[in-house]
């Protein structure tokens, strides 16, 4: 029971097949009271019944993790209701259709800068928020969600990659803020996974095929691989590490072609 008597929020869950609800299920198992947070009002009774074999587990409405006055209403409520957590889960990402189904050289303004707000500045906002309301224990830890398009080019991932690339950068430099008050962070960079935000990706299938026959385990991940790996990262059995991108994709990362 690697979190035992541990308090973590998780940003992001939407249904049974999403990686949130990998680790959700991982940190359950492994004694953690959870906390969720979920887009739009009008999915409450979706998410309330998502989250009901997590018993004694709360959920709370966030539609914008990327503005900083909607995120810290919803943290303050969380810590007043829940006290201090003991880590936090950033599974939030988005970025507009047409710019991961066109070329990325067409990726528009407005296009570049939503996928960068919401899926790599939010984390860093997270992380703020966390800090400056004193909501984090002693020796807490922040992991959020990467993928293997932030270091190659993947076709139809386009800006989703640089968007990465950002989050990926900021781990590194939040790591450095926050280890001063014995905070880690890491993220977790998961193989291809058929979740909701998957569909978005062009010819996705073809994916998991070149996995399963480059990877060295020759066998694509599934949530709850990528669950146990967080809440590895979660638990003090990680608490030398800190800052750093840890690959749960059957190994494909390593292989050159």
């Amino acid at each position: 029971m690697l979190l035992q008597g541990k308090k973590i929020l998780i940003m992001g869950i939407r249904n049974k097949w999403s990686i949130a609800f990998g680790i959700a299920k991982s940190a359950y198992e492994n004694g953690a009271k959870l906390i969720f947070t979920y887009m739009g009002e009008e999915n409450k009774s979706k998410i309330d019944e998502l989250i009901k074999e997590f018993k004694g587990s709360k959920s709370y409405v966030l539609d914008e993790a990327s503005e900083d006055d909607i995120v810290k209403e919803v943290f303050t409520k969380i810590k007043e209701e829940n006290g201090k957590v003991d880590g936090i889960v950033h599974a939030i990402a988005h970025a507009n259709t047409e710019d991961l189904h066109n070329d990325f050289i067409y990726t528009t303004k407005e296009g570049f800068s939503h996928a960068n707000d919401v899926s790599a500045y939010s984390f860093v906002l997270v992380a703020r928020m966390a800090k400056e309301l004193d909501i984090l224990n002693k020796n807490a830890s922040l992991v959020t969600l990467t993928y293997h398009g932030s270091t190659k080019v993947l076709e139809g991932y386009n800006v989703m990659g640089v968007a990465k690339a950002a989050l990926e950068s900021s781990v590194r430099y939040l790591a450095e803020n926050l280890g001063k008050i014995g905070v880690r962070v890491n993220a977790v960079s998961a193989g291809p996974i058929k979740t909701l935000s998957a569909k978005g990706i062009k010819d996705f299938s073809s994916i998991l095929t070149v996995v399963e026959e480059k990877a060295p385990l020759h066998r694509n991940v599934t949530t709850i691989q990528v669950g146990n790996v967080s809440t590895f990262l979660l638990s003090n059995m990680s608490d030398a590490i800190t800052g750093q991108v840890i690959y749960a994709d059957s190994g494909y990362n390593i292989m050159g072609v």
